[in-house]
């Protein structure tokens, strides 16, 4: 995956949160792309989706978290996590 392709997903994960769950669905973003995200600085994959670099902060804490957790199936009716999985 490159950066435009991450920034995208960033970008549609972040337009499609509930309203103040935004910068929990950015640290999933960096729990889910831990991995891809090595490549990049989490700040321009940021700034590159159109929501700031300051997010590439909370990208990262995302990103350190991966190794500690993991996401859950998505669950039937939980429209929530469906970008998500």
């Amino acid at each position: 995956m490159d950066i435009g392709q991450l920034a995208d997903e960033l970008r549609k994960i972040y337009d499609t949160a509930p309203r103040g769950e935004q910068v929990t669905h950015i640290h999933l973003f960096g729990i889910k792309y831990a991995a891809e995200l090595a490549r990049f600085a989490p700040a321009s994959v940021a700034e590159r989706a159109g929501i700031g670099r300051s997010y590439g902060t909370e990208i990262n804490k995302g990103r350190n978290l991966a190794k500690y957790v993991e996401l859950k199936p998505l669950e039937q009716g939980n429209d929530r996590r469906r970008l998500l999985s």
